[in-house]
């Protein structure tokens, strides 16, 4: 099996594109940000057993890992690269039974009334078509939390690549925070969660 990996804005992510399905087109990327939370697939929890993974991203077509700072990708890479093949190859469930794509934001438009719910759909529109499928490209996800009328701040949360990146805060702010203020006037700062 031919994995092609792609080096990410984050020096400490890479992305590994095994030529084959992993979650599906239009599913929610998932985030597994320590081994703990790798129940949910059994490939996240496989990747978490190879030395120096401190997380795991998992994408339409691809995978993120992301490894320690002190740890050198010639050391992690190959055994990556082999868990991917061998757990791909033997075509185990990529998810745990139950498991589910599925992530909730903090709010949801039920939350929202009349206005301001019109001004949510907008954000979350231009933010599932314009902003996500740019970043899926370098390994990781943006997913809208809430929206704030009162202040006009919109919040954020960053996945795989995005998670820890130098360059997140620019991509908020430069990036998706000029593009939500053109669009949606009521937008006035865009701010990353956790």
């Amino acid at each position: 099996m031919f994995i092609q990996t792609e080096d990410t804005p984050n020096p400490q992510s890479m992305k590994f594109l095994p030529g084959q399905t992993i979650l599906g087109v239009g599913a929610l990327g998932m985030d597994f940000p320590n081994a703990e939370t790798a129940k949910a697939s059994p490939l996240a929890a496989a990747l978490f057993e190879v030395d120096g993974v401190a997380g795991v991203f998992l994408g339409a077509d691809f995978v993120t890992v992301t490894k320690y700072e002190s740890v050198d990708w010639r050391h992690v890479k190959p055994s990556v690269l082999g868990a991917i093949a061998d757990f791909l190859t033997a075509a185990l469930p990529i998810l745990a039974e139950g498991a589910t794509t599925t992530r909730k934001p903090a709010t949801s438009l039920e939350d929202y009334e009349d206005e301001d719910r019109e001004i949510v759909e907008q954000i979350i529109e231009l933010i599932d078509t314009r902003v996500r499928p740019a970043v899926a490209a370098d390994g990781g996800d943006i997913v809208f939390q809430h929206y704030e009328p009162r202040t006009g701040v919109v919040f954020l949360s960053l996945h795989g690549s995005c998670s820890g990146c130098p360059s997140s805060t620019q991509t908020l702010k430069a990036g998706i925070e000029n593009m939500l203020k053109h669009y949606v006037p009521e937008v006035v700062r865009v701010e990353a969660v956790a």
